[in-house]
């Protein structure tokens, strides 16, 4: 008899030690590892910083891959497996991925992305942060108000005077000088300078070079110089909401990290992502230390040393 105590006894602490590791009962990710990735810009290296330290709060260890490159990349990664999940926009997936028509409806937009990245690749949007990175027309305050401009529609009823400096690519997408056209009306600028997606076009209107600069909702520049953003009043832009998207087998394995990420995702407004972005941009911070110290503050980091 005490031979088969001492055995069942031993089995009974085998169950109990794999439970333990495996999270059983309280949640702990049990030192599991996840990949984390990002795309090839200051926003997306300090978003996936978060996801990563939210993670390691968790209890899971992680694996950073940053800096992946443009979305083709990213996407082909999370679908490959090379990553298990990254910080990806509802407009992007909307238009680029998906290569479905541009819409404005924040939830309308969250819904088709959501479904057909379930359907189609098996991965899952979690819950979106409320910033939106949208395309931006952005002005200085002084030229906005002397030619008195404070939408879209009346910076292309001044089209001709007017010199906008942005991406290459602007000039071709569809949420861009085309889309303009089609839902604005045509019009023709005064020029269009091309001066790439970094701060270059910022510097153009910084330096009487440019009046519009394309920019992006949550570009760390326009607060910083107290830039004006145009008013979309015909509704072109499409919503770009960051989430996290997710393999759908990771998730099924460690259902934890639903709970870490959306935690995260109210805090993320337009404001606040301007805030860090600049940090990083215009400070030339890391994005790691931008991304701790923000999560500290917000008291999102249980676990923080």
């Amino acid at each position: 008899m005490n031979g088969l105590r001492t055995l069942s006894t031993t089995m009974l602490l085998l169950i109990l030690l794999t439970l333990a590791a495996c999270g059983g009962g309280n949640g702990a990710a049990g030192g599991t590892t996840i990949s984390v990735g990002s795309k090839d810009f200051a926003e997306q290296f300090i978003l996936g910083q978060m996801y990563a330290l939210m993670l390691e709060d968790a209890g899971f260890n992680v694996e950073r891959r940053l800096n992946l490159g443009a979305t083709p990349v990213a996407q082909a990664a999370i679908e490959n497996g090379d990553i298990d999940l990254y910080p990806e926009y509802t407009g992007t997936a909307l238009i680029t991925v998906l290569d479905q028509p541009v819409n404005s409806d924040p939830q309308e937009v969250y819904n088709t992305v959501s479904q057909a990245y379930q359907e189609q690749f098996n991965l899952e949007w979690l819950e979106p942060a409320p910033l939106n990175n949208t395309q931006a027309l952005v002005m200085t305050r002084e030229d906005a108000e002397q030619y008195g401009i404070e939408t879209i529609s009346d910076m292309v009823a001044q089209a001709d005077e007017l010199v906008m400096a942005g991406p290459d690519e602007f000039q071709e997408r569809p949420d861009g000088l085309p889309g303009l056209k089609r839902v604005y009306g045509e019009f023709d600028l005064a020029e269009y300078k091309a001066v790439g997606t970094g701060s270059l076009r910022y510097q153009a209107l910084q330096n009487d070079d440019a009046d519009i600069a394309v920019g992006f909702g949550t570009d760390g520049e326009i607060s910083a110089f107290d830039l004006v953003v145009l008013e979309d009043d015909q509704n072109l832009f499409p919503p770009y909401q960051v989430a996290p998207v997710v393999r759908q087998d990771t998730l099924e394995a460690n259902p934890q990290i639903r709970d870490a990420l959306n935690t995260l995702s109210p805090v993320l407004t337009t404001e606040v992502m301007r805030e860090l972005n600049y940090e990083v941009t215009g400070n030339q911070r890391e994005p790691a230390d931008v991304a701790r110290e923000f999560l500290e503050q917000e008291g999102l980091l249980q676990n923080s040393q």
